[in-house]
């Protein structure tokens, strides 16, 4: 397969400044992975608890993000990997159960142990941008293999932009999934998350917090919460054969990555 990326990727030189949501229910309206935004609503209805991931919450992680996440993607509805309401990719939920282990990945339970949203986090390097660009093996999932091979490409375009803003910087939380059940978006429950992931960033000495964003509305989210973009390609221009392989729906237009000092 030949992919030529055409010259209008960016690498954003000028630092964003620092802008702020007026209330918890516009930064939630936003920071899921979703095709279109939510519509802000009143305070959360129930009590809910922040808790660590772990490999025991697996079934419940899997069960919100095939709900709320999978099936909503940008990359993922361009290339229609999920095809149906209960089809799944396996290949897809093997990557997203990987960050488990770290032990950074977090996750909003309500006392019902209903999870209303997940945030899964890594570990990356200023020489290694995620795990999806370590993985050599064949992927048989012909749609799932061109959405990897995207972020591979992405992810490492990404680290050297980071390299070179911030040669300083070893270590790098990576917020790889971040996404909220559609009811209880506008309770301000991503923000938390993302809240608590900057907390365990710092304790644990980090230097950065990244997130990579295909959805138009979680890199409008990230950039309100005052984090800087880095890194830009446009969809248009990852191109095979003359013609872009992603044919993204109105308006995710281009793949952004997007950091924050700790």
């Amino acid at each position: 397969m030949s992919v030529y990326i055409q010259p209008s990727v960016i690498l954003v030189d000028k630092f964003k400044k620092m802008r702020f949501f007026r209330n918890e229910s516009e930064t939630e309206e936003v920071m899921s992975e979703s095709s279109t935004p939510s519509t802000p609503t009143s305070p959360a209805p129930e009590p809910y608890e922040i808790k660590t991931i772990t490999n025991a919450d697996s079934d419940a992680l899997l069960g919100h993000l095939r709900k709320f996440f999978f099936k909503d993607e940008p990359l993922n509805v361009a290339v229609q990997l999920i095809e149906y309401e209960n089809s799944t990719c396996p290949e897809l939920e093997r990557y997203s159960l990987k960050s488990i282990k770290e032990g950074t990945s977090l996750m909003a339970v309500t006392n019902t142990n209903h999870v209303i949203g997940v945030c899964l986090n890594g570990t990356i390097t200023s020489t290694i941008s995620n795990e999806a660009e370590t993985e050599e093996d064949d992927c048989e999932n012909v749609k799932f293999s061109k959405v990897r091979s995207f972020l591979n490409y992405c992810g490492k375009e990404g680290t050297k932009a980071i390299a070179q803003r911030y040669p300083d910087v070893e270590k790098i939380m990576f917020v790889k999934i971040i996404s909220t059940d559609t009811a209880w978006r506008g309770k301000g429950i991503a923000k938390e998350l993302m809240d608590r992931t900057r907390k365990i960033g710092r304790e644990r000495g980090y230097g950065l917090i990244r997130v990579d964003c295909s959805s138009y509305f979680s890199a409008r989210a990230v950039a309100r919460l005052g984090f800087e973009c880095v890194y830009e390609l446009k969809y248009k221009d990852y191109i095979e054969n003359g013609q872009p392989i992603f044919q993204t729906e109105h308006p995710h237009l281009s793949f952004t990555v997007y950091v924050q000092k700790m």
